[in-house]
């Protein structure tokens, strides 16, 4: 067996909206889901690399960023075309955190942050 990992997103409203922010956000397709009667999971795939998402619960211990008042962990998005993906997640809605810009240490990259909270790094190495 391979070793892989993944983040699960805990986001607040119905779990289908961000499945459809990320399809439009990150060309994000359905790998498997739950049916939404039993509070949705659904695991999100951007070109075979896997995330998933599901319902924010504080009850349970699954706060969403909005719970906390923010986020502790940023995603990185590497990708072959930074500039194009990150036009692509602001025209679906992302927040700009910082512009996409060329770094000292090697990188191209900006962040944005997406209607659930999450802060998204996307970028490539230059």
């Amino acid at each position: 067996m391979s070793h892989s990992f993944s983040a699960m997103l805990h986001v607040s409203g119905d779990v289908r909206d961000a499945i459809a922010f990320y399809g439009r956000a990150f060309d994000a397709t359905l790998g498997w889901s739950t049916p939404p009667s039993a509070g949705m999971v659904a695991q999100l795939l951007v070109h075979g690399a896997e995330f998933w998402v599901h319902p924010a619960s504080e009850e349970i211990g699954n706060p969403s960023p909005a719970d906390l008042g923010g986020t502790a962990v940023r995603l990185m998005l590497i990708v072959e075309d930074p500039d194009a993906v990150f036009a692509q997640a602001v025209a679906a809605g992302a927040v700009v955190r910082s512009p996409m810009q060329d770094h000292d240490y090697g990188w191209r990259d900006g962040s944005v942050q997406d209607p659930f909270g999450h802060r998204w790094e996307i970028g490539r190495p230059l």
